[in-house]
């Protein structure tokens, strides 16, 4: 799809002011009327629009002007444009096929049996259907509600799988469990972590008084060593020599 021409008026008018182009080719180009390009060269149209250059624009360049001005037969073309501007998505609606708009009725009776948390809107947004639609198959006064069969709409076609799981999360937002973050996953404040590294010292600090309480080793024992006391009882130990 070509781009449209930008502002065709205001370019009109800077090509009848700064070319030799015809009335004719100024209009093919800018998609106006000859007459009315005639009228903007009088002064009676566009009296109060300042001229826009194509040139500076990107949309035309100045060898394709001389080459219009050379041959009065010629009509301009737009160049191709550097930037591709997104469309603006259309809202409403999902546009389906006629040949699976049938498949609609199906494919609401499993969404609403397979995920009763979707509202009808996000429905109406995965299938591309209406509200009544919807209620009809609900309470099952559809027309055709005896020959309905649950059918998954990504199957179906009338959806992405990425679409239903979307819809679905938005859903199901705000729901038991949907909102509580794994432990390690948020950061502590600078208070919560000073009350869990006291909380962690004075841990340590009972279970080093529960292993000196539970340490039945003799009380000698648990005493600090003197070196002299050691020695003394060495030389008090009757050796093999003495023998």
């Amino acid at each position: 799809m070509t781009q449209p021409l930008l502002m065709p008026k205001a370019t009109a008018v800077w090509l009848v002011d700064n070319t030799a182009l015809s009335f004719e080719q100024i209009a093919a180009f800018c998609t106006l009327h000859p007459l009315e390009v005639q009228g903007i060269a009088d002064g009676d149209v566009a009296g109060g629009i300042m001229g826009a250059s194509p040139i500076q624009n990107g949309q035309l360049t100045r060898e394709e002007i001389e080459k219009a001005e050379g041959d009065p037969s010629y009509r301009l073309k737009l160049s191709e444009p550097k930037v591709r501007v997104a469309t603006a998505k259309r809202k409403g609606p999902r546009y389906t096929p006629i040949s699976r708009r049938n498949e609609r009725p199906n494919a609401i009776k499993w969404l609403v049996r397979n995920h009763p948390e979707l509202k009808d809107a996000g429905i109406m947004r995965l299938v591309g259907t209406t509200k009544s639609t919807i209620d009809s198959v609900r309470e099952s006064t559809h027309w055709n509600a005896a020959n309905l069969a649950a059918m998954d709409p990504v199957t179906l076609g009338l959806c992405s799988q990425i679409d239903l799981d979307l819809e679905v999360r938005r859903a199901s937002k705000g729901g038991p469990g949907v909102d509580e973050a794994e432990e390690g996953t948020m950061l502590m404040t600078a208070e919560e972590a000073i009350a869990r590294s006291a909380s962690h010292s004075h841990g340590h600090s009972d279970e080093n008084g529960e292993f000196a309480a539970n340490d039945h080793r003799p009380a000698e024992a648990q005493d600090d060593f003197d070196a002299d006391s050691v020695f003394s009882k060495l030389k008090s130990v009757p050796s093999d020599s003495d023998n």
